[in-house]
This record gives structure tokens, C-alpha cells and sequence, in this order.
């Protein structure tokens, strides 16, 4: 894509648009350990902010690819959810509108590369996501496709 702008996360004057996928492989789900807020240290599904021009669907094939090395297919629309967080005196620290779409690998080759935006990557039954602790917006999108948390 075009030249990366420096995006205000922290505290942004408005709110961001991001993009996430839900991978599945088999009965396994790829899941990124977050190495930046919000939901440091917490497992979630890739994902990140759209580019300028980019469309929702390539930014979710980018994000996937960028953060575990894993090539997938984008699929249909999972939900669009917000994640707005507040500091102590109220004001908004982070806002992003995530829209998210189920996914899956293009070939068998699903060796996982982590990102220095992943703190760690893997590939996970629904047994094991029950045992880790998941971001909120994690948590709602693996309900939707049938993973009781």
C-alpha cells in the first residue's frame, strides 16, 4: 500500500478502523499473544488497522500475514464490534471499530512466524482457548463460531 502514516492510537481524535480474522485449520484456531495495548499480553485473534485505500478484506489478509507469516483466504463477515477503553478520569484512550471475518489458511503450509507486534503465536483446539486468558472481542468471536468460553 501507500506510505504508513503514524496513526494516534493513544487517545486518538476519532475513532480507527481495524480488521481481524478468525483463522481456522482443521479443529484449531490461530491465535496472536497481543505484544501492545489494548490487551497486552492478552490472546486474541490478528488483526490491525486498515490502510488508506485498502479494503477491508485485503487489510484482514495483510494483518493475518504480517503478524504470524500464515497466508490465508479472507471469507464471509463474522461481525463488527467496537472496543472502546476509558482511562481513570473518563477520557477515551483507545477507540477502534473492528470488523472481523472468518478465514482460513490457502495451503497447508501453516508454519506460524509471529510478528514483533505478536508476543507469541499458535495454533489452538477450543479445549485449550478455554485455559488462556483472551481479550474481550476474542472471547465474543469465537462464541459466534460455536467455541463455548
Amino acid at each position: 500500500m501507500g506510505s504508513r502514516l503514524k496513526v494516534k492510537r493513544i487517545y486518538p481524535e476519532m475513532p480507527l478502523v481495524g480488521v481481524g480474522a478468525v483463522v481456522q485449520l482443521n479443529n484449531r484456531i490461530l491465535l496472536i499473544r497481543r505484544a501492545n495495548d489494548p490487551g497486552k499480553g492478552l490472546w486474541s485473534i490478528p488483526g490491525g488497522l486498515v490502510e488508506v485505500g485498502e479494503s477491508l478484506r485485503d487489510a484482514a489478509k495483510r494483518e493475518v500475514e504480517e503478524e504470524t507469516g500464515v497466508a490465508v483466504e479472507i471469507g464471509d463477515l463474522l461481525d463488527v464490534v467496537e472496543n472502546i477503553v476509558h482511562d481513570e478520569s473518563g477520557r477515551v484512550k483507545f477507540h477502534y471499530v473492528l470488523v472481523d471475518f472468518k478465514a482460513k489458511p490457502v495451503s497447508g503450509d501453516v508454519e506460524i512466524t509471529p510478528s514483533s507486534e505478536a508476543l507469541e503465536a499458535g495454533w489452538f483446539t477450543p479445549e485449550e482457548i478455554r485455559n488462556l486468558p483472551l481479550t474481550q472481542t476474542a472471547i465474543k468471536l469465537l462464541r459466534k463460531i460455536g467455541i463455548e468460553i
